[in-house]
């Protein structure tokens, strides 16, 4: 069942042709989908902003999309999504994890969550457009339809992102510290955010 990959005699180190390329990259795919799947409804309700806890459960979706149609697509080449974790997208989604235990809910938690979102996100492009093209290469249709639609989905997905923090999140970042700065002028206790969280923003 599946490919087998080659060794070569003189390194004993594995390699692997185009087909079991596109395999490796699905896999690691379907891992990094399956982790965002199961972080993303955590990660949302630490959110202030509606608007970006609606791209995230967008995102959501999307990413289920995604794991089924690769399934599909193991289904097709008599190939499994594997166990290995994609470590690559383990590190981005627990860098965002650490930001909900260490930043207070509000502005600054939800600016560092689009950051880390668009992080997320270039990687997974990357990583599609890697897979379309051996997919292509190899003439797996159903692969490359469903890494086309993953593309063109998460560009404008990235821009929303970016949209967002321009015309909300980042003013609200910048009023509130202005609110904190004036209670501490007048001698108040300021607002009830934690200037050490905002303190953590420009560290992250």
């Amino acid at each position: 069942m599946g490919t087998k990959r080659k060794s070569s005699g003189r390194s004993g180190k594995e390699s692997p042709d185009a087909t079991e390329l596109l395999v490796l990259e699905l896999q690691g795919i379907h891992s990094a989908e399956s982790q965002l799947s199961r972080v993303l409804p955590r990660l949302a309700k630490a959110l202030e902003s509606e608007e970006l806890g609606t791209l995230m459960d967008e995102r959501l979706a999307e990413g289920e999309r995604i794991i089924k149609e690769i399934e599909a697509v193991f289904e097709e080449m008599d190939e499994s999504p594997g166990r290995k974790q994609n470590v690559a997208a383990e590190g981005l989604i627990n860098d965002a994890r650490e930001h909900v235990q260490e930043i207070e809910a509000g502005p600054a938690l939800d600016a560092v969550l689009i950051g880390a979102m668009q992080k997320t996100e270039h990687y997974c492009i990357a990583a599609w457009g890697t897979a379309r093209a051996l997919a292509q290469a190899v003439g797996q249709k159903t692969a490359t339809r469903a890494m086309e639609r993953a593309l063109k989905e998460g560009g404008p997905f990235d821009e929303r992102l970016t949209k967002l923090a321009e015309k909300e999140i980042t003013p609200a970042l910048l009023a509130a510290r202005s609110d904190d700065d004036e209670a501490g002028t007048n001698g108040g206790k300021g607002s009830s955010r934690k200037r050490g969280s905002q303190g953590q923003v420009s560290a992250s």
